[in-house]
């Protein structure tokens, strides 16, 4: 998978390393490249952007957790710079590199305060993540709620053809029914959003994101886009080859050729009968052949498998 954006390079952190450890790291890349030390310097100004936007991932639990598991590149399909910003407050970043709201260093040395210095590292704009107001007129709003993530359980045909849902969640202690469009074609692991259904805050409600898993019928295993399932079918036709009807996984049944001398535990494929992909397509169906021994035989059935053994068979 190609990163997108490095937050772990970008801080000059391990993968592994401790909260601590990452505000320190924060701290050492922000000072190196504020706007207030780096006059006129736009690569400065960027990289400033983006240590910021490292620290307000890395430094929030959720965020973190969702960027390890998903990678940089499906992390920012899924977030917008919004969302990474999103609850952050910028005030607490300001704190973590001078302890107090102003850089001495503006024009004729006069105090620059944050906001300032935020509104033009970000192109003038510096709304939304503090929930208060500064002196160049920058408007804060008031933090809209947490996000939520909630898991919902598909069945494959759910997910094959498309669908809406209509589930329950509670909103201010009261239950509330949303309808969903299920995209046709969606795999498990993916999130929906549905926006302003989340956490209610003092400016609004943040989103609702639900992550899909596939609910399988009895029998059927899963293993990434792939889905497996045996398929029990006499010695004779073992050895002899057959037809035999298996269920697919989306519902309903095919016929599958068996070859004459199948054994135990082969698999046999069924190309593109699996389940949903993130390219779009479809997995395979693998059915497993298991051969079954009769328990008890006739004496008839026992001389014909005596007379077979002597054929060293």
């Amino acid at each position: 998978m190609g990163e997108k954006k490095n937050y772990y390079k970008l801080l000059g952190v391990s993968k592994d390393a401790s909260p601590e450890e990452i505000k320190k790291a924060f701290r050492k890349m922000a000072l190196k490249y504020h706007p207030d030390k780096n006059k006129g310097d736009k690569t400065a100004e960027e990289r400033f952007k983006e240590v910021n936007e490292a620290y307000a991932v890395l430094s929030d639990s959720e965020k973190r957790r969702q960027y390890d598991t998903f990678g940089s590149t499906e992390f920012h399909r899924r977030f917008t710079q919004e969302d990474i910003f999103q609850n952050f407050d910028f005030s607490n970043i300001f704190q973590d590199i001078g302890g107090r709201g102003v850089f001495f260093g503006g024009r004729g040395g006069a105090e620059v305060s944050f906001d300032e210095i935020l509104g033009q590292a970000f192109g003038g704009r510096s709304g939304g993540f503090g929930g208060r107001s500064c002196k160049q007129g920058f408007q804060y709003s008031q933090p809209i709620g947490q996000d939520v993530v909630l898991e919902l359980a598909l069945s494959p045909k759910e997910t094959f053809k498309g669908s809406h849902k209509l589930i329950s969640i509670q909103s201010g202690g009261n239950p509330e029914r949303i309808s969903v469009h299920i995209p046709k074609g969606i795999s498990s692991g993916k999130k929906i959003r549905v926006a302003g259904k989340g956490g209610q805050g003092p400016g609004g409600r943040g989103d609702l994101y639900l992550l899909i898993s596939l609910k399988l019928d009895p029998g059927f295993r899963a293993s990434g886009s792939d889905v497996e399932v045996d398929k029990v079918v006499k010695f004779t036709d073992a050895c002899l080859g057959t037809e035999v009807e298996v269920p697919t996984v989306e519902g309903g049944t095919v016929r599958l050729k068996v070859p004459a001398g199948a054994r135990c535990g082969q698999k046999l494929r069924l190309r593109g009968k699996g389940l949903p992909t993130a390219s779009g397509g479809r997995g395979d169906e693998y059915v497993r052949i298991m051969i079954e021994v009769p328990a008890k035989l006739t004496s008839k059935q026992k001389k014909l498998i005596s007379e077979l053994k002597k054929q060293a068979l």
